[in-house]
């Protein structure tokens, strides 16, 4: 394949090798950041050659018509899944080998243990990104090492990086916030809902609270569980407050048992697992979005939530950077219950000390500026033309509008 890269030069198109855990077949923080990665490096530069590796899609060739024509597409999800690590790692060392791309570009950090093995066997330079909790505490030896002779590592948020260089011995120059972006297009300020709220038996005038979230049994802290922790303040102010969880997993059934044995069944709804397509309705729903964690690397749905004109409460993690240093919501300590009861009153009843909160419009306006599509993309772009080492490989398309 012929690149056009100066006046009167050709030469054969660089390659890029894109290394994911997946892209369609299941919708999760990493995922639904890699398609937006994928995405916009390939409206950025459109003339280099696109070989993604899936390794938990079945045929992500089967969504081709999403992506430039020449991405190649390889997927592993079709393997059993005690035979899925080894077989993945072994096709992505062997294609590297045979094709030298010019860049590997992981989406996960295990991955970069592969990737190390390629450059030292190629010499092949390789990026990878840093999400969430696996990248603050890092205990295998082959991922520390691969981690520090990576080319750049770029994290999603300055919280992700701060705990990376804590635990890590790299360069601080190697690291770099990219941080996340979001389909600013579906989520839009609207009216509550009717049909939801007869489903949920809610009146329109009536206070909601909303966290959307996985029910997660194994994880050592759930927002949730802080948040049904400060509700009886919350309704010693607000009496008729209603809380809403969206989310399915395995903590559901000790979940429903804290609600029972705190005697709030009438004033919380389990919503379960939703599709992805009804999410803007619920957070249309609710009058302001909670989930003050300490575990999120950044926290999409906090995007999503304020571009649907929400007020938003996080935690002291990577929502410190979502919510730009509270410029965007309110920051609290996640293991504050009581901070956590008067903010959200606050909140409900119009007296938190960010009128922003209070202009959905306007609120809207300033997550989109802040993390839309299009500065995402700036910024991709000065990280890409930034490093000498792409200098030969990327020349950017006038794409920005």
């Amino acid at each position: 394949m012929q690149s056009t890269v100066g006046i009167g030069q050709t030469s054969v198109a660089p390659c890029l090798h894109f290394w994911t855990p997946g892209l369609f077949d299941f919708k999760g923080g990493i995922q639904v950041f890699s398609q937006f990665l994928l995405q916009n490096l390939q409206a950025l530069y459109p003339q280099i050659q696109y070989d993604v590796f899936s390794m938990h899609d079945r045929d992500p060739a089967s969504q081709r018509d999403r992506y430039l024509p020449q991405t190649k597409f390889w997927g592993q999800g079709q393997i059993p899944i005690r035979l899925r690590t080894p077989t993945f790692a072994a096709q992505i060392v062997s294609m590297g080998l045979w094709q030298r791309p010019n860049l590997v570009l992981t989406t996960h950090l295990n991955f970069t243990v592969a990737a190390h093995r390629l450059k030292q066997l190629a010499g092949v330079p390789y990026w990878t990104m840093a999400h969430g909790f696996e990248a603050w505490e890092i205990d295998r030896p082959q991922v520390r090492q691969a981690l520090t002779n990576a080319d750049r590592i770029l994290a999603v948020s300055h919280y992700t990086r701060d705990r990376m260089l804590a635990g890590l011995e790299i360069d601080p120059d190697r690291i770099h916030v990219l941080p996340n972006t979001f389909g600013a297009e579906r989520f839009q300020v609207a009216e509550k809902p009717a049909a939801l709220l007869e489903h949920h038996g809610l009146r329109r005038d009536q206070p909601v609270i909303l966290t959307v979230n996985r029910l997660a049994a194994g994880e050592s802290f759930h927002s949730y569980d802080q948040i049904l922790a400060a509700l009886p303040q919350i309704r010693s102010a607000i009496p008729d407050v209603h809380y809403l969880i969206v989310g399915g997993g395995n903590d559901r059934q000790r979940l429903e048992k804290l609600i029972r044995a705190q005697n709030l069944q009438d004033c919380v709804t389990l919503a379960g697992f939703i599709p992805d397509e009804e999410l803007p309705a619920y957070y249309n729903l609710c009058d302001v979005f909670a989930m003050p964690s300490k575990l999120e690397g950044f926290g999409i749905v906090y995007l999503e939530a304020m571009a649907s004109g929400k007020p938003v409460v996080g935690g002291q993690d990577g929502a410190i950077d979502a919510l730009d240093r509270g410029r965007l919501g309110a920051i609290v300590n996640p293991d504050d219950v009581a901070e956590i009861a008067t903010t959200l009153t606050q909140i409900l009843q119009q007296q938190y000390p960010n009128p922003l909160l209070y202009q959905p419009p306007a609120l809207r306006e300033a997550v989109v500026q802040t993390f839309g599509p299009l500065g995402f993309q700036q910024r991709l772009s000065t990280l890409m033309a930034d490093s000498p080492l792409l200098q030969p490989l990327l020349i950017p398309s006038n794409s920005f509008s």
